[in-house]
């Protein structure tokens, strides 16, 4: 087909400029003809055209890749993704159109050339893996995720928020309840192969993981400057990654942290589940640096051993197809837990009993990634006549530590935060919001039914408005001897009055 011209109207919209040229679109601004009465579908945004690129030369996959983003493009929503508006017919003239964002994409970022501090690297690499955990939630692996298809929306000053990703192009995708027209027909490696996961390669579709693999290769691009396994040509080129890990982040850079380079290696795992379980578990690792356990990943400044690299290579060779569970069970077993424990008026018989219940909780989920919380008064870190902030954020901690301690579980598992706040509820609600958290634990209030309703007790408020799931325990002991238990006051922090 040609290229569409501006002012040309096309099944009820006026074309406009064309703002990208791709290799396997057009993509153009649109808005709906006024002047045919189409003034009552206005959906209120900006839009754009996308229309494949289909010239004599142009690949069979630009169509198949227009069906796949045209069926799966309208079952998502969120605000990681462009607006759904209409599409046209395969038969006639094939196009997409859908909401326009204004922003920059990664790639326009990194043409930049600028060098961003750990901090917003971290920043931005949270909100990458944010918007890829929404996506497999709704049971979508995006497996094509590069500079070039993740754009940064721009405030109303018309600054980057490097807070809020969104996804673009979809025409890779994989969608758990959709035939996978891309592996159907196609029956190769498909991605673009400087950012391809190893499992890709090899045929294995559909693994949220993938994505995670993804956004460490744009991390590790955005931190050097390089590709970590370059931009192979070849089959032979593309199964390396397999086997083989990048030079060290640090190597190439060397004022990174080590906790930024533990973070990315993870991501660049040559074996899925060496990785992080989640794109879920990758943003809280972003979001807290000072949590990040450092391994031998975030020391390392040499190149992996021919030996290590020879033996992956030998199992490597005998990785055959198999396919992956659905997205959304998948993220589901590996949740992100937060128990919420109290530090003041606060009993025995309480802590054992959320103890208690983060063990039965976490033996069911091995996956599970353990964040305990808690709360003290606004103001008290930088106002506490005998303690200096540091010291009193290092009490808490420890006083968090002892009371894990008998959980025993793996160090990578499990983190300790204190937050400040006058608003308890408000602060485990936003915790949990913004870390994607599954499941909250915490102690019920020991008031009655009726007097919860009118004072609005801390487990109350979070039970009503938390956006996941809540577990209220009961304090018991189990030995008879402790069934009277004096309240232990740990410091006299008054915090949580009602609970």
């Amino acid at each position: 087909m040609t290229r569409l011209v501006e002012g040309q109207q096309l099944d009820g919209f006026v074309v406009h400029e064309c703002l990208h040229t791709g290799g396997m679109a057009y993509i153009y601004r649109v808005e709906y003809d006024l002047a045919m009465g189409h003034s009552s579908k206005n959906p209120g945004f900006d839009m754009i055209m996308k229309i494949p690129r289909m010239r004599e030369g142009d690949g069979g996959e630009n169509i198949i890749s227009f069906e796949i983003e045209r069926q799966i493009l309208p079952a998502v929503s969120g605000p990681h993704v462009p607006r759904f508006v209409a599409a046209g017919d395969l038969d006639s003239l094939p196009y997409l159109v859908m909401e326009y964002i204004p922003g920059v994409t990664l790639e326009h970022i990194m043409e930049e050339a600028q060098t961003l501090s750990p901090e917003t690297m971290a920043t931005i690499g949270s909100a990458m893996a944010r918007a890829a955990h929404s996506l497999h939630k709704q049971n979508v692996c995006h497996l094509d995720l590069k500079p070039a298809n993740v754009l940064f929306r721009r405030t109303a000053q018309g600054e980057t928020d490097f807070t809020q990703a969104v996804l673009l192009d979809f025409g890779l995708s994989w969608h758990a309840h959709y035939p996978d027209l891309m592996a159907e027909e196609l029956r190769k490696a498909v991605g673009s192969p400087a950012w391809i996961a190893p499992e890709q390669v090899v045929g294995v579709r559909g693994d949220p993981r993938s994505d995670v693999f993804a956004i460490g290769v744009m991390l590790y691009q955005l931190a050097t400057g390089r590709l970590p396994f370059g931009a192979p040509s070849t089959q032979g080129g593309l199964r390396q990654r397999l086997w083989m890990n990048p030079v060290p982040p640090r190597v190439r850079r060397a004022e990174l942290p080590e906790w930024f380079q533990e973070v990315v290696l993870k991501c660049l795992e040559p074996e899925a589940i060496r990785r992080f379980p989640s794109a879920a578990h990758l943003a809280f690792e972003l979001n807290n640096p000072a949590q990040v356990r450092i391994t031998d990943r975030g020391q390392r400044l040499v190149r992996t051993s021919f030996w290590v690299h020879f033996k992956r290579w030998l199992r490597a060779a005998g990785m055959q197809y198999h396919p992956s569970p659905l997205p959304e069970r998948q993220i589901a077993d590996v949740p992100i837990v937060m128990v919420a424990v109290p530090n003041k008026d606060v009993t025995d018989a309480t802590l054992y009993s959320l103890r208690e219940g983060v063990q039965r909780s976490m033996g069911l989920r091995p996956g599970a990634r353990l964040a305990v919380v808690t709360v003290i008064r606004q103001g008290l870190l930088s106002g506490h006549l005998n303690q200096s902030e540091s010291e009193i954020q290092r009490h808490h901690l420890n006083l968090l530590r002892q009371w894990a301690q008998p959980l025993t579980l793996d160090a990578h598992h499990i983190s300790f935060h204190v937050l400040e706040a006058n608003d308890v509820a408000e602060a485990l609600l936003s915790y949990a919001a913004g870390n994607h958290v599954n499941l909250i634990i915490m102690g019920a209030a020991t008031h009655g039914l009726q007097m919860q309703r009118l004072m609005r007790t801390v487990p109350i408020k979070v039970a009503m408005y938390a956006p996941c799931s809540v577990m209220l325990i009961k304090a018991a002991l189990p030995f008879e001897q402790l069934l009277e238990v004096k309240e232990d006051v740990y410091d006299g922090l008054d915090v949580f009055k009602t609970w």
